[in-house]
């Protein structure tokens, strides 16, 4: 056996206590190792509820959104309708002839002209010089004007978004934050890729990854919103009430955000989806762009795509959390590890999480997908507690 399983019983008896512990409600873990697959559940889809969640229960997996907005740019890259390094203004006009603050927190009018373009390459990377502020919000004129624009920073809000039209004229509406090029800033190159995508295939961007991803590697369940047949498998989310503890209802299946389709489908944050969906999705990367019935991408754009991509510069003055480029870089929409500083951090595994409690990494070196989905979002940028165990015990499992 590739996993022992007598230490995958370990992994079920510390995941089981977080459910009996009343911390998370239902959660699926998955761990697939040269094709031996693993997957377990536990815990009901809904605090008070009688429905147990099972590998077919279907998860908000908000930033695991980004590396799947990525596989659809570089589709396009290959097929010579985008170009990494060519200025996005061709398609995203409403980003052209850019202006930069000339201090973060300054007034709008107090700017500079941007020293280049933003190129495709920006927005995979997130170096176009705008992304997330770690402030509260309306702190500074220019998070002021992003909640007018309805651009805000917060949690994933499909309801809340205009559509991408409108969307992608607003932003253009207000300078950048930093030079093109010059930092890190996390999360909003996914959500312009989402317009570029959807203007460089001409068709929308939903449409786009359904034909494109989702029906040839099988992920059935993935999209921007559950139909009504099958709302009985979309698990309730929760948040945690900063005073208490306690878990507080952030969306629930039938009539919640998810129920409907958006206008704004978030190529950041915007897809539901299944552990099985996703294993689908990160063996495909670890096979280098090959799944069972073809290729979606060449070994080099996925190497390409999975390699780090920031400079030493870069990594200096950017962070979603202290000390994390110490030991990690950014390919193209998702994290790489760069040091091994942990049980399971292995140079070159790749992939990403999602806020709202889910997280999925492939790992070439151990030829390995760990999948992990529950439905309580995380509190802050670090990891929770269950991240790093599901981790840990993934890799204390390999068997040789």
């Amino acid at each position: 056996m590739e996993l022992s399983q007598s230490r995958l019983d370990r992994m079920s008896d510390v995941m089981a206590g977080y459910v009996s512990r009343g911390e998370i409600p239902g959660l699926v873990t998955l761990v697939s190792r040269r094709g031996e697959v693993h997957a377990s559940s536990y815990g009901v889809t809904a605090l008070g509820g009688d429905v147990p969640v099972s590998r077919h229960s279907i998860f908000r997996i908000s930033s695991m959104t980004k590396p799947v907005t990525a596989v659809a740019t570089m589709i396009l890259v290959e097929e010579c309708l985008l170009r990494l390094d060519e200025p996005v203004d061709r398609l995203l006009p409403e980003l052209a002839d850019r202006q930069v603050l000339k201090d973060l927190d300054g007034p709008l009018e107090d700017t500079v002209p941007a020293h280049r373009p933003i190129t495709v390459r920006d927005l995979l990377t997130f170096t176009l010089g705008f992304g997330m502020v770690m402030a509260a919000p309306g702190s500074t004129p220019l998070l002021r004007a992003m909640s007018s624009r309805s651009l805000g920073q917060g949690p994933p809000d499909p309801g809340g978004v205009p559509p991408p039209d409108e969307w992608i004229k607003a932003l253009g509406s207000l300078p950048l934050m930093y030079q093109p090029g010059e930092r890190w800033q996390y999360n909003t190159g996914s959500e312009i890729l989402s317009v570029l995508v959807a203007r460089a295939s001409g068709q929308p961007f939903e449409v786009f990854l359904r034909s494109r991803i989702f029906e040839p590697l099988g992920m059935k369940d993935t999209g921007f919103f559950v139909p009504s047949p099958d709302l009985g498998r979309l698990v309730t989310a929760y948040w945690s009430d900063p005073s208490s503890g306690q878990l507080v209802l952030a969306d629930p299946a039938a009539g919640g955000q998810w129920s409907r389709m958006p206008a704004f489908p978030s190529g950041a944050s915007g897809l539901v989806s299944t552990v099985d969906d996703f294993l689908a999705f990160g063996q495909m990367l670890l096979d280098k762009g090959r799944y069972p019935r073809g290729r979606l991408l060449s070994r080099p754009a996925v190497e390409l795509m999975t390699s780090d991509q920031l400079t030493p510069a870069q990594k200096a003055i950017s962070g979603i959390v202290p000390g994390y480029f110490e030991s990690h870089g950014w390919g193209f929409g998702m994290s790489v590890s760069t040091r091994r500083d942990e049980l399971w951090g292995t140079v070159g595994r790749f992939g990403w999480d999602g806020g709202m409690g889910t997280s999925w990494y492939s790992d070439p070196s151990e030829e390995m997908v760990t999948v992990l989905m529950t439905q309580r979002a995380w509190t802050s940028p670090a990891p929770p507690p269950i991240c790093r165990d599901f981790w840990t015990l993934a890799y204390q499992a390999i068997n040789d």
